[in-house]
């Protein structure tokens, strides 16, 4: 059996869970526990005991987003592997997509950045009434990456979506669940009992059957999310090499108005 640093993970009968474990840093994303969530979605790829898979957060947040006090180890070096390193998001976003198992999002609290795209990426999503969703990436002066912006427009639209990405408002569950990215909104106490009683619902559905539909559905709604995002981590690293990068995320940090040249 697997050993994760950053990960718990639970196989009970039909139902297991995945829980991003760095609380102390509000389940924020360094370069492993990305590569962990990879792994973990990748090791149901033969299992035939767990229908459903709940993905949660320990804590007070599902996942904060990239962890800016990181270093980068798994980001640095020549341009040739930083290029590879940095699609790890999209093959991890990738992996949850195509797990055979129905997938489910307990969340809690927020979810920013890559963590918004990891809760997402998932079948359904229960979540509790102080939940939050936002993409700082803009502020930041970077673009999207993880094929993310195909998954949230077809979940809320294209409007909202500009809303989200590039406004980078901060939603709260209440308007999510109006906007239908949210299927169950509940207090925060009851946020794990609720998303056990829908993985129960659906661990009791014709296994078989149900994965056919979800990959049926899948295959539908993302045809051509390869075709249009193959190179958004060269937009992404493009925009990390501009000027305005450097002044956005000073001034993101220090929480003041950026001077922004366009270069």
């Amino acid at each position: 059996m697997t050993t994760y640093k950053h990960l718990i993970v639970e196989r009970s009968g039909k139902i297991a869970i995945i829980t991003f474990s760095r609380p102390d840093k509000a389940n924020a994303l360094n370069y492993d526990l990305v590569a962990e969530i990879e792994q973990a979605a990748l090791s149901f790829r033969d299992d035939i005991e767990s229908r459903v898979v709940i993905f949660t957060g320990k804590g007070m947040n599902f996942c904060s987003g990239a962890d800016l006090t990181d270093p980068g180890e798994g980001y640095t070096g020549p341009l040739i592997r930083r290029r590879r390193r940095r699609r790890i998001g999209e093959r991890t976003i990738q992996a949850i997509m195509e797990m055979d198992q129905v997938t489910i999002t307990a969340w809690n609290g927020a979810a920013a950045g890559g963590g918004g795209c990891l809760a997402l990426a998932t079948d359904f999503r229960v979540a509790a009434d102080d939940c939050l969703l936002f993409f700082p990436e803009v502020d930041l002066g970077l673009s999207m990456m993880w094929r993310a912006s195909p998954m949230i427009v077809s979940l809320v639209g294209p409007a909202r979506a500009k809303r989200l990405m590039i406004g980078g408002e901060r939603i709260d569950g209440e308007t999510l669940m109006k906007w239908g990215a949210v299927d169950y909104l509940v207090p925060r106490d009851q946020l794990m009992e609720k998303a056990r009683e829908m993985a129960d619902f659906y661990a009791g559905k014709p296994h078989i059957a149900a994965q056919m539909i979800k990959r049926s559905v899948n295959a539908y709604s993302t045809a051509l999310d390869r075709a249009v995002m193959h190179m958004d981590v060269d937009q992404f690293l493009l925009a990390q090499s501009s000027d305005d990068h450097g002044s956005a995320g000073k001034a993101y940090r220090e929480k003041t108005r950026p001077v922004l040249k366009g270069d």
